[in-house]
C-alpha cells in the first residue's frame, strides 16, 4: 500500500491553562497530490490542526499522538526540508509579507536557502509568469490590494516548489471575485504541478467541489472524511438540520431543503440544471411570491449616519480614496456595504468613526455634524467601530479581562452568553481562532452601548451557524434603534439579513436597493442561489426563498 504523504496519527493537543481539548484524537492520512479541505465551525479545531502540520507554526500546549511527513515524524524533519517542501499561506496576508518590494518577496525565501543568484531569477521569474504578477512585479508591496497581496504570499510560497501547500481560511478577507481567482489557482497548483494541497475555509461554495475529500470538524474530533458529493449527500439526507450544513454550497442546501432526489447537485451549474429539471414553472415576480420588500426609511426620519459629498486622501499629494462619497444610514436599519477590495469601504467607516477628517462634504451623527462631537474620543456611547483586524481591541491577557475593561458591570455576562464566549474567557485573545476572535471584539464593542455600530468585515472566519445567531444580535439592536452599517464580503449574508445593500466603486456609492432589487440578476455581486435559480425564479435571492418557492410550485422537485 502506497504510504501517506502526511500522517496524522491520533493527535490530541490542549492549549495551557484549559481542561478541554482543542484536538482530540485526530487520525488522518492525506496522499501526494491530494486536495483535502478541512470545514467545520469556528473553534472546532481546524486551524490548530493544520498549524500541526507545519512544525514552525505548531501552538504550544500539551500534544499527544504525532504527525508524520514522507514517513518521518515531523518533528525530526530536517530544518530546510520542513521550510521548503511544506508551505503555508496565513488568513491575513499583511502578515506574511516581511520586505518591501514585489520581486524581493517572491526572493527572500529562495536567498534564505542559499540559492545561487541564476537560480533565484529563473525560478522568480518562473513563478511571477505562473500568478501572472509581471505588471505590479517592480511595486511596493504596501501598494496592493487585499486580492494581489494574497496572491503574492502564494506565489511566495510556490516559489520554493514546496510537496505540500496549507492554506489557513485564505480567501477570508478577499471580496468575492478575488477569492473566486485565489481558490481558482489554488486549484490550478494542485491540478497542474501534482502539489499536495490542505485548505480550511468556511466559504465552501466555490472550494467545496474543487476538493477531492472533504473532512468536517466538530469540537476538535473528527465528523467524517469522503469525496465531496458523498459529504453532501449525507448531511442532505440524514443531517440536513445539523447546523453545519447550512454553511455547505447552495446547490447541496437548495436540493435538501426542496427535498430532492438523485445525485446532489454541488455547483451553481448542476444546482441551475437540476432546478430547471424539477421546478420548471414560470417566474414570479416582487412580494407575490413570499419575499420580503425592505424599503427606505421614512423620509421624516432624521439619519443616524448622513454623508454629504464627502472626500478624503490619505497623502496631500495622492488620489482621492472618497470621491464625493454620499449615504444615509438610519436608526433600526442594517446597511452592507459591498465592493471589491481596495476600493474605500474601510475608509468609509473609519471616517464616520473619527478616525479621518474629510477635506470636503459633510458628515452627521444622529443629526449633528459630527465636528460637535470634538473627535473619536467623544463618539463614545454614539459610535463604536469594530476593525477589520480584531486584535487591534485587545488590550488584556484573557478574554474576561479585555470584557470587563468595557464593562459597566451590569452586562457582562449577558453578552457573554449571546456571543457564545463561556469557554474562551480564560484564553488570551492571541489564542483563539478568526472566528472566535471576531466574537470577543464584537463582545467588547457591544457593552460599550453605541447609537451607531459601524463593521468591517464581521462574518470573515465565522461559521454559518454563528452568522445565523450573529444576525439575530444585529437584529435585535436594530429593533432597539440602533444603526448598524457593514463593510462586508459576504454577499450571502447581505442577501439574507440587510435592509439596504450599498455598492462602493471609485471612491463613491453607485448602487443603493434593499437586497432583493439589488442582487437580482448580478452576475458577480450576488448570491449563489440567485445564480442558481434565475431561469427559475429571478428575484429569489437566498436558498430560504428558492426553497419556499419551489415546494409551493404545483411542480414538485423530488
Amino acid at each position: 500500500m502506497e504510504m501517506a504523504l502526511l500522517a496524522i496519527d491520533h493527535l490530541s493537543f490542549r492549549y495551557p491553562k484549559q481542561a478541554g481539548r482543542a484536538l482530540d484524537d485526530i487520525s488522518l492520512e492525506i496522499e501526494e497530490g491530494a486536495f483535502l479541505l478541512l470545514c467545520g465551525a469556528s473553534g472546532s479545531g481546524k486551524s490548530t490542526l493544520v498549524r500541526h502540520l507545519k512544525r514552525e507554526l505548531t501552538p504550544f500546549g500539551r500534544v499527544r499522538g504525532e504527525v508524520r511527513y514522507d514517513g518521518r515524524a515531523l518533528r525530526e524533519l530536517d530544518a530546510r526540508v520542513a521550510a521548503a517542501e511544506i508551505g503555508f499561506v496565513l488568513q491575513k496576508p499583511q502578515n506574511q509579507t516581511v520586505t518591501d518590494k514585489v520581486w524581493h518577496e517572491l526572493a527572500f525565501g529562495l536567498e534564505s536557502l542559499g540559492l545561487s543568484t541564476p537560480v533565484i531569477r529563473r525560478r522568480v521569474a518562473e513563478m511571477a509568469s505562473f500568478f501572472g504578477i509581471q505588471e505590479w512585479f517592480d511595486r511596493d508591496v504596501s501598494t496592493l490590494s487585499g486580492g494581489q497581496l494574497q496572491m503574492l504570499n502564494l506565489a511566495s510560497v510556490m516559489v520554493m516548489q514546496p510537496r505540500v501547500l496549507i492554506l489557513d481560511e485564505p480567501t477570508a478577507q478577499l471580496d468575492p471575485i478575488a477569492a473566486a481567482d485565489f481558490l481558482e489557482t489554488v486549484r490550478r497548483i494542485n491540478r497542474t504541478l501534482a502539489v499536495t494541497v490542505v485548505l480550511t475555509e468556511h466559504r465552501l461554495e466555490e472550494v467545496f467541489p474543487m476538493a477531492d475529500r472533504v473532512a468536517v470538524m466538530d469540537g476538535g474530533r473528527l465528523l467524517c472524511c469522503d469525496t465531496p458529493r458523498r459529504v453532501a449527500e449525507a448531511f442532505a439526507s440524514g443531517g440536513a438540520e445539523h447546523a453545519l450544513f447550512a454553511g455547505f454550497p447552495a446547490a447541496a442546501r437548495i436540493y435538501a431543503g426542496a427535498g430532492g432526489t438523485g445525485e446532489c447537485p454541488l455547483t451553481v451549474r448542476e444546482g441551475s440544471r437540476w432546478l430547471q429539471r424539477h421546478c420548471p414553472v414560470p417566474a414570479v415576480q416582487g412580494t407575490e411570491a413570499g419575499v420580503p420588500s425592505k424599503t427606505q426609511a421614512d423620509g421624516k426620519a432624521i439619519p443616524a449616519v448622513r454623508m454629504w459629498d464627502v472626500w478624503f486622501r490619505y497623502d496631500k499629494k495622492g488620489r482621492d480614496v472618497l470621491r464625493g462619497a454620499s449615504m444615509k444610514v438610519y436608526g433600526g436599519q442594517i446597511a452592507c456595504l459591498l465592493g471589491g477590495n481596495g476600493v474605500g469601504k474601510s475608509t468609509v467607516l473609519e471616517t464616520i468613526a473619527g478616525l479621518h477628517r474629510p477635506h470636503r462634504g459633510t458628515l452627521e451623527l444622529l443629526g449633528e455634524k459630527s465636528t460637535a462631537y470634538g473627535g473619536a474620543e467623544q463618539y463614545r456611547g454614539v459610535v463604536a467601530m469594530l476593525p477589520q483586524d480584531p486584535q487591534l481591541l485587545f488590550v488584556k491577557d484573557t478574554v474576561r479581562e479585555d470584557l470587563a475593561e468595557a464593562d459597566d458591570g451590569e452586562r457582562l455576562a449577558d453578552v457573554v452568553r449571546e456571543m457564545e464566549l463561556e469557554a474562551l474567557l480564560e484564553r488570551h485573545p492571541y489564542d483563539l481562532s478568526g472566528g472566535e476572535q471576531q466574537k470577543a471584539a464584537f463582545a467588547k464593542l457591544l457593552l460599550r452601548g453605541p447609537r451607531v455600530i459601524l463593521l468591517d468585515e464581521p462574518t470573515k472566519g465565522l461559521d454559518a451557524p454563528f452568522k445565523q445567531a450573529f444576525a439575530a444580535v444585529l437584529r435585535r439592536l436594530a429593533g432597539q434603534g440602533t444603526a448598524i452599517l457593514m463593510a462586508t464580503h459576504d454577499v450571502e449574508f447581505a442577501a439574507s439579513f440587510a435592509d439596504r445593500c450599498l455598492l462602493f466603486f471609485n471612491g463613491t456609492v453607485v448602487s443603493e436597493d434593499a437586497p432583493v432589487p439589488f442582487f437580482a440578476g448580478n452576475n458577480f455581486y450576488t448570491s449563489a442561489a440567485n445564480r442558481i435559480a434565475r431561469r427559475v425564479f429571478p428575484d429569489a435571492v437566498t436558498c430560504e426563498e428558492v426553497v419556499q418557492r419551489c415546494r409551493s410550485s404545483e411542480t414538485p422537485c423530488g
